[in-house]
């Protein structure tokens, strides 16, 4: 089989089933070899890998992972690339294809029945409409995982490891990085797709902590704190907190709760590291279980 990283190798299948590109998939295939290598690479699979890939396209990358990893599940949401990956992939014998939405598969399920519930590595050109609530969805539901390896907007990648008091700071960077390690392994330019995306690109690595980094004692109050912190950038940490629904307290209550931590009563949510949330979300809690 022809490998598909090669434009005109790309060229050749998409006419061969006359497939037409669908904007609502966010369909962009990767025809750039040396790009390939370094997701491969940087994903760090092995033989003895079980490997979820979302979005396998015409099976481009699904090849490369054929090649390193013990077995491969590669979901697609389009019924049209199914007989294309029925063809491109046909060499290969460790590789399974999913006509699903990745949304909607019960991924915990998969992993136990393909890898006997042992930790999984996520490898994936993703559709950039729905990123982020692909990882978030992976980590939330507590999948076994080693690492997330993605191609993802740049400017994505960039909040997912930016730190306190930068502007791409924000509910998605303390998230990603409550649950995992985040690297970006290369920036990608537009013309390294089929078609050619608007954006930039970046390839980045999300490596699983292995034990919590910071000690939340209520894992959903530490994400409504989180989300009200960011809500309205503009507004101090105690306004924001004090507008949010998920959070019964009065305002004096609140302002307590971050006085407590010796924090002024002007700073904003963007100055906080995720362990000041962490302890924030911790005494608010307490608060709420004391009734105020």
């Amino acid at each position: 089989m022809a490998t598909l990283g090669i434009p005109q190798n790309t060229i050749a299948v998409l006419q061969k089933y006359q497939f037409n590109f669908q904007k609502k998939f966010g369909q962009n295939f990767l025809i750039d070899t040396h790009v390939l290598e370094k997701i491969i690479a940087a994903s760090g699979v092995t033989k003895e890998d079980f490997v979820l890939e979302i979005g396998p396209g015409i099976g481009t990358m699904t090849q490369y992972l054929c090649e390193s990893a013990r077995a491969v599940a590669a979901v697609e949401i389009d019924k049209n690339l199914i007989p294309i990956l029925e063809e491109t992939l046909g060499a290969y014998d460790n590789v399974t294809v999913i006509n699903d939405d990745i949304l909607k598969l019960d991924i915990p399920r998969l992993v136990q029945e393909q890898n006997g519930g042992r930790p999984i590595r996520v490898v994936a050109n993703l559709p950039y409409y729905i990123t982020t609530p692909i990882i978030m969805g992976l980590f939330e539901s507590h999948v076994p995982i080693d690492s997330i390896t993605v191609m993802v907007q740049k400017e994505v990648a960039d909040r997912m490891q930016a730190g306190p008091g930068t502007k791409d700071y924000g509910a998605l960077s303390l998230a990603v990085q409550y649950y995992a390690r985040p690297a970006v392994i290369a920036n990608v330019p537009p013309n390294c797709f089929m078609p050619r995306p608007k954006v930039g690109s970046a390839v980045i690595r999300l490596t699983k902590h292995e034990k919590a980094v910071v000690q939340a004692d209520n894992e959903k109050l530490l994400f409504d704190i989180i989300r009200a912190s960011f809500n309205q950038r503009r507004k101090t940490l105690a306004n924001g907190l004090g507008s949010a629904p998920g959070i019964p307290l009065p305002k004096e209550a609140i302002q307590g709760c971050i006085e407590q931590m010796g924090l002024s009563l002007t700073v904003r949510g963007e100055a906080l590291t995720l362990a000041q949330f962490a302890e924030l979300s911790n005494i608010i809690g307490k608060r709420l279980k004391e009734g105020q």
